[in-house]
């Protein structure tokens, strides 16, 4: 397989590949960013659109697209390599800016969000793979931190430089023309200079036995339902999304209501992701003290700054609340992320991590349905409510369920294919 990277395993090592992976995720986040200040106020604003529900259709699109790339994307990863799934993602990309531009109608823009969505699912989940491959085992964490930092920062950035954008000039054309230079650049940057490291996960694999490899419906029901503690992320990813939908639909929304300009309203959305970047430093926290504790910790912080954005009425307060529910996210995402890492043989990581991320971004979908209809029906602070009052619940599931996996400490023992419950036959078998 041309373009590969030696066997050899670390951060240090490959940290040439390891950065530019780190760049390419940096403008994944980018991509998404640059719609989270903007679009939704221009389906109001320039596309006429009244209905909450209807605004919050273009997250329904990609989250659900997202979700089920996600699940593919890991096995494709598995069968064809890292470089060619980021790649195809990157391809994907090239058409949204060109749509957010001319899009006649609200209906236009879903469809640009289902190019987001395969366009999130493909390259984020390469990035991600790529960057466990390069890492040596005791880094996971790290790099699991050092991904979702870097592409949660490009996601504020996105989103501020956007709205900085939309408030000196307009809402469109100019911020999306911001948004073609980073997907070409990233699309050639794939082509050009990423070389594959799926090698190295089959290698690490090569070092334990075989049998612990599952076929692909199987590690489909273990980490769904199978396994308490793979429940018990897949839930809270599920649901830690729809803080992450709440600030894309209705806090650009809600904030405009109360009288706050579109580049202020940009800085509050920026400083919720900007602190996402604080994960470079709880992965690694995590690889130190295990993972559950400040998954259970994030959880609730998280739902406690978005409970109390309805409680103040002023820019100051607003940017503060929605860096405490970024702190938050900061504990929880990425170490979320690492269970599966952590419970899943090397032969099937990725795959066991795309049913994570696809039942995480499914709540992209789910939380836009609900969160747009209880804007609709109800109010924009109901929403607001629902949000925070979901992730409590979550956080008590993750408290009662989830056992450690960190591999050095954990009290939880993924089992092995021939140790599955009675009555289970496997291939092996």
């Amino acid at each position: 397989m041309s373009g590969q990277t030696d066997l050899t395993q670390g951060i240090r090592e490959h940290l040439g590949q390891f950065s530019l992976h780190v760049l390419l995720v940096f403008a994944t986040g980018l991509t998404i960013g640059s719609e989270r200040t903007v679009v939704p106020v221009l389906g109001e604003e320039v596309l006429g659109v009244e209905s909450f529900f209807v605004i919050g259709s273009f997250v329904v699109s990609f989250g659900f697209v997202k979700a089920l790339l996600n699940l593919y994307a890991g096995k494709w990863g598995e069968e064809y390599g890292r470089k060619p799934v980021l790649v195809l993602g990157w391809l994907t990309a090239l058409p949204i800016p060109v749509i957010l531009i001319y899009a006649p109608s609200w209906s236009w823009i879903t469809v640009g969000n289902v190019l987001l969505g395969i366009n999130q699912a493909l390259t984020w989940s390469m990035a991600i793979n790529a960057k466990i491959d390069l890492a040596s085992t005791d880094q996971r964490g790290l790099a699991v931190g050092i991904d979702e930092a870097f592409g949660y920062t490009g996601v504020a950035a996105g989103a501020w430089i956007t709205g900085v954008i939309a408030g000196r000039w307009n809402l469109r054309p100019e911020p999306f023309y911001f948004l073609a230079i980073v997907v070409v650049l990233a699309f050639l940057i794939s082509i050009f200079l990423i070389k594959e490291t799926v090698q190295l996960a089959q290698q690490e694999g090569d070092d334990e036995h075989h049998d612990a490899n599952l076929p692909f419906v199987d590690v489909l029901k273990r980490a769904t339902y199978g396994d308490k503690t793979l429940f018990a992320a897949a839930q809270a990813g599920h649901i830690e999304n729809f803080v992450d939908t709440l600030f894309w639909i209705a806090v650009p929304l809600y904030l405009t209501s109360q009288g706050l300009a579109i580049e202020a309203v940009g800085v509050v959305v920026g400083v919720h992701s900007a602190m996402y970047f604080l994960q470079i430093g709880t992965g690694g926290l995590a690889d130190r003290i295990g993972r559950r504790p400040p998954v259970v910790v994030g959880m609730f912080i998280a739902g406690a700054g978005v409970l109390g954005m309805v409680f103040v009425d002023s820019y100051l307060p607003w940017a503060v609340l929605a860096g405490v529910s970024g702190l938050g996210m900061a504990l929880l995402y990425p170490n979320l992320m690492t269970v599966p890492s952590d419970a899943a043989h090397p032969t099937w990581r990725s795959a066991g991590m795309g049913v994570y991320r696809m039942w995480r971004d499914s709540g992209y979908g789910v939380g836009a349905i609900l969160i747009g209809l209880t804007m609709q029906f109800v109010n924009t602070e109901a929403a607001f409510y629902m949000t925070a009052i979901l992730m409590f619940v979550s956080g008590a599931v993750v408290f009662l369920w989830m056992e450690e996996t960190h591999p050095d400490f954990g009290t939880h023992e993924p089992p092995a294919p021939a140790r599955e419950a009675p009555g289970h036959v496997t291939p092996e078998d």
